[in-house]
């Protein structure tokens, strides 16, 4: 006989089961080991402000033991969403899972800001956003600083020739674009084609896919997120292996498409042996290591390889501040005086390190670092393809499909 606590009625009302995320809750003992981890403790400095303090008070909403206050809900607001408290919980406490349902009840209650809702709705419509990236591209020199939110969206991507004596694809790879890399990241997607044409892939670029909804589930719209992941699941039918550019997305991404899904600078590395480059010169760059790449993906060994690989590369990696950069999804549009507090210090080290330019795994992180400096902020993936060594000879990019 199941011995389960009911849940509240504010769970019959429509919320999201409220025994699950009490069970997960449940798991923490509080031994405050992830207090060092966390961005947001380690800024103020307030336990209700640290990951178990977040989680009693989840906990105690979903209870109905306190009624929720704007007060409380500030301080789930200001949760990064960056997991780093479950890299060093001794309990496994699945942090992530807890925080998505919380969230998830909260905006049941209260609802979303006009501004979240617009940001949502629009990276719900990939081809949009992009056709509106490359208006932003052409009217941002002339609009006030205040208007400048994101940095400025590269050229469109040309079309090379191909190659004389390229050879043909061993295998195959699809990729996943993603909502606002769509108009930002052609450049990068160019760079990963020329690298899996060097270690015998072919990349696809896959008609019909949409944003992971990962931004609508930190959001609590798990609503939304669930129709994109339908969307995703339909468009990837039938492919047995999806790279992932972002960190951010990878995880979304893995839970709605049936193949494997992996990411990019793993798959890469795994590849290494195929891999060229040419001497760097001793050019020093700066690396920042995304929250969603050392926590969820795991990808970081696997980025260090490659680098090491360049003859010649000198590589900084920032490790100032607070343990994220503060982009954290819709954050850096949403309360961007706070998001700028935790990208200072960071941009600060990128000043001091004599870097020629800042490589980053994530498209949010390196959207929010660009706008605070003048330097060059690359995938590194990009920064890999214009090293390759000449003995390599790749196929060109496949052209993106006009949806």
């Amino acid at each position: 006989m199941s011995t389960a606590m009911p849940a509240p009625a504010s769970a019959r009302d429509g919320a999201l089961p409220q025994v699950d995320l009490v069970a997960l809750a449940d798991r923490c003992v509080q031994c405050g080991l992830c207090l060092p981890a966390c961005p947001t403790y380690r800024h103020d400095r307030l336990e209700a402000d640290s990951p178990r303090g977040r989680i009693a008070l989840a906990k105690a909403w979903a209870l109905d033991t306190i009624d929720p206050t704007p007060v409380g809900d500030a301080h789930l607001d200001g949760c990064l969403g960056c997991r780093s408290c479950e890299a060093v919980c001794p309990a496994g406490v699945e942090y992530g899972a807890l925080l998505t349902l919380a969230r998830a009840n909260q905006r049941r209650r209260r609802g979303a800001t006009t501004l979240l809702r617009l940001v949502e709705w629009i990276a719900a419509r990939p081809v949009l956003l992009a056709r509106l990236t490359a208006a932003y591209r052409l009217s941002r020199p002339w609009l006030p600083a205040r208007l400048r939110f994101l940095p400025t969206p590269p050229a469109p991507a040309q079309p090379r020739p191909p190659e004389a004596g390229s050879p043909a694809p061993e295998s195959q790879a699809a990729l996943f674009v993603g909502c606002i890399a769509k108009g930002y990241e052609a450049p990068v997607r160019t760079a990963l084609s020329h690298l899996c044409a060097a270690v015998g892939v072919e990349l696809v670029t896959v008609a019909r896919q949409t944003c992971c909804g990962a931004l609508h589930t930190h959001a609590g719209n798990q609503e939304a997120a669930e129709r994109l992941a339908v969307v995703n699941r339909t468009a990837f039918t039938g492919h047995a292996r999806v790279l992932t550019l972002a960190s951010g997305c990878h995880d979304a991404v893995a839970a709605q498409v049936d193949g494997e899904t992996i990411d990019a600078i793993e798959f890469l590395q795994s590849r290494s042996d195929r891999l060229h480059f040419a001497d760097a010169g001793g050019e020093r760059i700066a690396l920042h290591l995304p929250c969603t790449q050392r926590n969820v993906v795991g990808s970081v060994p696997a980025l260090r390889r490659l680098l090491a690989a360049v003859p010649g590369l000198e590589v900084v990696e920032l490790d100032a501040g607070f343990g994220c950069c503060g982009a954290a999804g819709t954050a850096m549009l949403t309360d961007p005086g706070r998001a700028a507090e935790y990208r200072r210090p960071l941009l600060d080290q990128l000043a001091a390190s004599g870097a020629t330019r800042l490589l980053s795994a994530n498209i949010g992180c390196r959207l929010h670092l660009a706008n605070g400096t003048t330097l060059s902020v690359q995938h590194p993936a990009e920064f890999l393809a214009e090293r390759l060594s000449p003995r390599a000879h790749p196929f060109p990019a496949t052209p993106e499909p006009v949806t």
